[in-house]
């Protein structure tokens, strides 16, 4: 019965699809409705509106990539003909790459050029057109049929496969109504019903053309949460699919979660942070009091990006639990994470032969830890705040590797940037304050290390500007940087120092 209605409903969601882009941006409210009334006789009311909804988000899904790539494109249009209008075999900077090495290359990446500029004028013109690409069943599954012995597959399994990802059963909920989903409704003992189209209603095995199924389901995930909805009767959507390799059927349930209240940063920064810093095997994470300095031990959570989408999501999972436990056991209320975005910067037209860098930067999961970080951590009330990624790595090194480093713990590298994160998220300078000098040289008593309480006077002043001849070269009070520490973090003017707030980006409160 589930291979009947999913194929039934399959069908019809692909045709409602064609409609909706053939229609590109003339579409309007008054079409949806159209298109609506037409499925309701050959479903029901409700499937007909659970079909229309997923047409559009998946229209509007296929909208967003296409800017994506057309973002994508632009920038490796604009790396190349940088790098081709510079002379052959310039060296680069830190900043922006030189050009091309010989001759050769340089008229290859020419040739590249214009195979970019014809893929982006195509792009272009598909956007302004209103036209997208869209795949029922995924373009890698279609693109593997060309490849059954790569995929070792059959051309019948390869089928079976086809036909169950195109398939369509899954329904929103309503509150009010009974368990919260009249079309595909769970009771609270596991019973599942559905609501059968209109052709298909002779096949019911229950009252007002319902089938039951023999099978009851139960979820060991936030089994409770969903306990409490379908008892009150509110709305929960579920999704019935089929797993080919295992050859078993599947239920989803999903509701929406009510926003959390927003929490002031003061408040969230009150009992310390935890900085994060994102790496391609693991997070390193350490515990930082409400001063700024360092507590405990640093923390790895691992995980491995190999394998399988599902096998790579559980793993993410996996590690983003352990640090919102570790997070809780601390008493913290808050998490810093940097604000990385590779999209630009993982191109062969900026990064060249760098292929082992590219791969680097490619496999490390920022928007996906991001995402994943922000839905885990509302439910547990905890708020997380991305900062600024410029030189974390490398003033956390400079500044808290070597200090940090005992004959019973080694810092690594990527723990002194999660203190540098940290740092920064609190609105504290990244740079360690230095050892005063001894009693007989320059100054007697300097400024104290690392940080301290706000009882403490002249905790963040700098050295005090002492009159009269001193032993270094640079009279007294003459130095390029003298009293500014400013100077002595990042380029231009930062944001780091005196009353200073960032401007941050709570992806959670």
């Amino acid at each position: 019965m589930l291979r009947l209605v999913g194929a039934h409903l399959g069908s019809l969601a692909s045709k409602d699809l064609k409609a909706r882009c053939r229609d590109g941006l003339s579409h309007f409210g008054e079409a949806w409705a159209v298109r609506k009334r037409e499925l309701t006789p050959l479903s029901s009311s409700r499937w007909a509106g659970s079909i229309t909804k997923a047409t559009h988000d998946q229209w509007a899904l296929a909208r967003r990539g296409q800017a994506a790539n057309i973002h994508h494109l632009e920038a490796g249009v604009r790396t190349v003909e940088d790098r081709l209008s510079l002379p052959v075999g310039q060296r680069g900077t830190k900043k922006s790459p030189g050009g091309y090495r010989s001759r050769r290359e340089w008229h290859a990446k020419s040739r590249r050029l214009r195979v970019l500029q014809d893929r982006l004028a195509a792009a272009r013109a598909d956007r302004e057109a209103g036209l997208v690409h869209v795949v029922r069943g995924g373009k890698r599954l279609a693109r593997t049929r060309h490849h059954l012995e790569a995929a070792q597959l059959t051309e019948p399994g390869w089928r079976g496969r086809w036909e169950a990802e195109r398939w369509f059963c899954q329904a929103d909920g309503e509150s009010g109504k009974r368990y919260g989903n009249e079309t595909i409704r769970i009771g609270p003992d596991g019973e599942v019903s559905i609501k059968l189209p209109a052709p298909l209603a002779h096949l019911a095995n229950a009252p007002y053309g319902r089938y039951v199924l023999t099978s009851r389901v139960a979820f060991a995930h936030r089994g409770g949460e969903w306990a409490d909805r379908v008892a009150a009767d509110r709305a929960v959507a579920y999704r019935i699919h089929l797993d080919t390799g295992r050859d078993r059927w599947y239920l989803t349930a999903s509701w929406q979660i009510p926003p959390t209240p927003a929490l002031p940063i003061e408040a969230a920064l009150a009992h310390g942070v935890i900085g994060v810093d994102m790496n391609a095997d693991h997070l390193a994470a350490w515990h930082l009091d409400s001063y700024g300095n360092p507590t405990g031990s640093p923390r790895r959570f691992f995980y491995d990006l190999t394998g399988s989408a599902e096998h790579r999501d559980a793993q993410v999972r996996h590690a983003l639990t352990h640090l919102l436990h570790w997070a809780r056991a601390c008493g913290v209320k808050a998490i810093a994470v940097e604000d990385l975005d590779f999209a630009a910067e993982k191109t062969r037209e900026k990064h060249g032969r760098r292929k082992r860098f590219r791969q680097l930067i490619s496999g490390m999961p920022t928007g996906k830890l991001r995402a994943r970080l922000s839905s885990m951590a509302d439910q547990t009330g905890i708020a997380v705040i991305a900062v600024d990624p410029a030189y974390t790595s490398r003033w956390g090194a400079q500044h808290w590797q070597k200090p940090l480093t005992t004959t019973t713990r080694t810092t690594t590298r990527h723990d002194a940037a999660a203190v540098a994160i940290g740092r920064r998220a609190q609105g504290h300078p990244i740079r360690r304050r230095t050892t005063p000098p001894p009693q007989h040289r320059s100054d007697a008593v300097g400024h104290r290390t690392v940080q301290a309480g706000p009882g403490v006077p002249g905790r963040e002043e700098t050295r005090p500007r002492i009159p009269g001849p001193r032993t270094r070269s640079v009279p007294p009070g003459r130095g390029a940087n003298a009293g500014n520490q400013n100077a002595q973090h990042r380029p231009g003017r930062s944001t780091e120092y005196g009353f200073w707030q960032q401007d941050s980006l709570p992806l959670s409160l």
